[in-house]
């Protein structure tokens, strides 16, 4: 079981990985070595998952969802194999964490009476100042 919140954890059997080879330096070793892991998750499906947490997980997983629901990680940022299977697996947990987390909903306030009384004052003094403006001075001569 790999825990993602107190309550809520997913099995590791719902976590497919292959091994492909990665871009970047290694020099000879990367031509040789499958060092980069791909993580399939398919979230739309889990078990593990409750629906409003499936619902949040499509919305915030973007680019790296497919149309059938299934989420691909490619970790390719260490020389090593198991470097890049623990890296996904925590992107994937870092990801499942957002996704489960609600926020709070906001509860509509009316404004109080002195904030009323502040904007309305607020509203008579700029008043005040745009009238100057446009008041020509008299020329008492």
């Amino acid at each position: 079981m790999i825990p993602i919140t107190p309550t809520l954890s997913i099995r590791e059997d719902e976590i497919e990985e292959t091994f492909i080879r990665a871009s970047g330096a290694g020099g000879q070793n990367v031509n040789k070595v499958s060092s980069a892991v791909q993580l399939r998750f398919d979230a739309r499906n889990s078990p593990s998952l409750p629906e409003r947490v499936k619902a949040r997980l499509e919305a915030i997983a973007g680019s790296r969802i497919t149309k059938d629901g299934v989420i691909v990680l490619t970790a390719e940022r260490f020389r090593n194999q198991e470097a890049n299977r623990r890296d996904a697996v925590e992107r994937l947990v870092e990801l499942l964490q957002k996704a489960a987390f609600q926020p709070k909903r906001r509860i509509k306030t009316k404004p109080g009476k002195g904030a009323k009384e502040r904007r309305l004052e607020g509203k008579a003094k700029r008043s005040g100042v745009k009238k100057l403006r446009g008041a020509r001075p008299r020329s008492d001569d």
